[in-house]
């Protein structure tokens, strides 16, 4: 299964995420989902370590924004690897 396209059933999985414990809901297998939590509670940590006096939201904003950045980076990077591609394509 492809992780971009989530099966019909939905599963429920336990994650820990900044010490705290919740229930996901969701389409992907709990493992797929488990992997996320472990990803952003790793940021989470990342971040708590630069800024150890950051509030549990601030914490959370600013993880967000981290991961965006990422997420944001790697689109310009893909979208400039489909453009080579294309430019080889019309050789």
């Amino acid at each position: 299964m492809k992780k971009n396209q989530p099966p019909d059933s939905k599963t429920r999985t336990k994650i820990k995420i900044n010490g705290n414990e919740y229930i996901l809901r969701s389409s992907y297998p709990s493992s797929y989902n488990e992997e996320l939590a472990v990803y952003v509670d790793k940021k989470m940590k990342e971040i708590r370590m630069q800024n150890p006096s950051l509030g549990a939201s601030r914490l959370a904003v600013l993880t967000a924004l981290n991961i965006t950045d990422e997420l944001f980076k790697l689109q310009a990077d893909h979208d400039v690897l489909l453009g080579l591609i294309e430019e080889e394509r019309k050789k």
